[in-house]
């Protein structure tokens, strides 16, 4: 049993493969948490991770029914549960970035009309001109964005205007390919929504705008203007912009929350409805970054999220509106080549021990006597290369190193990397800048250590599971005072806090310097080398 005496505030996440839900009190403490598994617990729709791989094996697509079934489904969890409803202050959540929701025309009345009695399911069944949703794991249109790029004058002026070049999961290349190969269901669309605001309009009971933050993932945006590039709706697809409607601030009050939840749930009548977002900036929300900031995910993929404030749009890594402050920009980078690769020099290197992995940290200096190592594993993102490449401290390229340099060349390769690709995209070290450090190698103080050596900052690590989801209570929270001038950074300050972990050497700087510039033009030899 939940019994709430005192104001709450929710945050939702529809995610790949679930539909999370996190609620905060007004100490920012969690008091209640639940989920829909859409695989198990709505096997009807029968995806695989939350998807449906089509035949070609390049077009990924999610059934829109199954999302609001799965809110249905979590908002009866919480009822049963005895979570009350009636304390809820205000709302927002977050979404899988890039996928897109097509309603069909007529639907707006719908959705102002829902009858309580029923489920939204069973009221919203013939609401979508388009069934299956494009999602992010689609990759099914080069062609799309061979010709945005073109339209726009090239890969850099689209990521000068968007804070990306094109990318096939992107929302424009997707709602261009539904124009081109289904016209008859894009004539039918009244609007289209990102996962986010079409979460955010069942809420409402009327279509929500997309917010800044995550508008600039589509290709669509001005990021600077945070209104949409005519250029850019032009290349995409017919009367565009009146399907889309303005983007909103991500702090926004979009209105209260429909009669339906009021009465189907007990929610109060002044519960307030906030602009979602996408996903990863719901994350940095969570991660409750700061302005110099910078986050440092050690996964599968090894991700950077920055706070900037001067950005710097490049081919390379994307640029987006921030979600908590509207004067702000994030940015985002990932890394394909992350904890399998350290694990494979760990496995070769200290016959698959960690500590012993962590001893050649120690016992190596800072800038391991000028050898330099990329490792590629598989082909990465940023730069798009593969394969292995030692050089010494003369830059010439070498065969191997000892067991020792080889593992601290791992290791400075990886986040040397991460801090000259954030530099170019205008991430600047300030007095106070940190470093949040999580994933699974976060627990490693050795390789944290060099982390801070390299960004030259102290690291801290922090406890982000269900970040988005927790980004989304932290701004339904924020954006309730932020009107009154109240920052998220005052707001949240309650917020469990990071712990330090390391500090960096004195003179890691004078050492770590030198080698930025080194590994930049090495890199850009690689890259050379495995492109010609």
């Amino acid at each position: 049993m939940t019994t709430l005496t005192n104001s709450c505030y929710l945050g939702f996440d529809f995610s790949t493969q679930q539909l999370k839900v996190v609620a905060i009190d007004g100490n920012l403490q969690v008091i209640h948490q639940n989920n829909v598994q859409f695989d198990s617990d709505l096997p009807a729709f029968r995806t695989q991770g939350g998807v449906h791989v089509h035949g070609d094996g390049l077009t990924v697509t999610s059934p829109v029914h199954m999302w609001v079934k799965a809110l249905d489904l979590i908002l009866e969890k919480m009822k049963n549960a005895g979570f009350d409803f009636s304390c809820v202050k205000a709302i927002s959540g977050s979404g899988q970035q890039h996928g897109s929701v097509y309603w069909k025309n007529g639907t707006r009345t719908s959705l102002q009309l829902l009858d309580p009695d029923r489920d939204l399911h069973s009221l919203l069944q013939d609401s979508f001109a388009v069934l299956d949703s494009p999602v992010w794991m689609d990759s099914s249109t080069v062609k799309q964005c061979q010709y945005l790029e073109s339209a726009v004058g090239g890969a850099q002026q689209l990521a000068d205007i968007t804070g990306s070049r094109a990318y096939e999961r992107f929302t424009s290349s997707q709602i261009a390919k539904i124009h081109q190969l289904q016209p008859n269901k894009y004539n039918e669309t009244e609007r289209i929504s990102l996962v986010s605001s079409f979460a955010a309009s069942l809420f409402l009971g009327d279509y929500a705008a997309i917010d800044y933050s995550d508008g600039s993932g589509m290709n669509l945006m001005d990021i600077f203007t945070k209104q949409w590039s005519l250029p850019c709706l032009k290349a995409t697809a017919p009367m565009l912009a009146a399907k889309l409607c303005d983007p909103t601030p991500s702090t926004a009050l979009l209105g209260s929350i429909s009669s339906y939840f009021v009465k189907r749930f007990g929610f109060p009548e002044h519960c307030k409805v906030v602009a979602f977002t996408g996903d990863n900036p719901g994350s940095l929300a969570g991660m409750r970054l700061q302005e110099g900031d910078i986050a440092v995910s050690l996964g599968t993929s090894d991700t950077v999220f920055l706070w900037i404030t001067e950005p710097r749009p490049a081919v390379e890594g994307h640029i987006f509106c921030n979600p908590v402050d509207c004067s702000s920009y994030m940015a985002l980078i990932c890394y394909k080549n992350g904890s399998l690769t350290r694990e494979r020099i760990r496995n070769e290197c200290s016959g698959g021990s960690w500590e012993s992995f962590s001893s050649a940290l120690w016992s190596t200096p800072m800038g391991n006597n000028g050898s330099i190592g990329i490792y590629f594993d598989v082909v990465e993102i940023i730069p798009p290369a593969i394969g292995i490449y030692r050089f010494d401290q003369h830059d010439k390229r070498v065969d191997a190193f000892t067991r020792e340099v080889e593992i601290r060349a791992l290791v400075e390769g990886q986040f040397l990397a991460k801090r000259v690709h954030a530099q170019k995209l205008g991430y600047r070290i300030i007095p106070g800048t940190k470093v949040l450090a999580t994933g699974g190698a976060s627990s490693n103080k050795a390789i944290l250590q060099v982390l801070s050596d390299v960004f030259n900052a102290p690291v801290y690590t922090i406890d982000v599971a269900n970040s988005a989801c927790l980004g989304s209570a932290f701004r339904a929270m924020h954006a309730l005072v932020a009107g009154k001038g109240v920052s998220f950074t005052d707001t949240v300050r309650g917020a469990a806090a990071a712990q330090l972990a390391v500090r960096p050497n004195p003179s890691a700087e004078e050492v770590y310097g030198p080698l930025l510039k080194r590994y930049a033009g090495l890199e850009a030899r690689v890259l050379m080398t495995t492109t010609q």
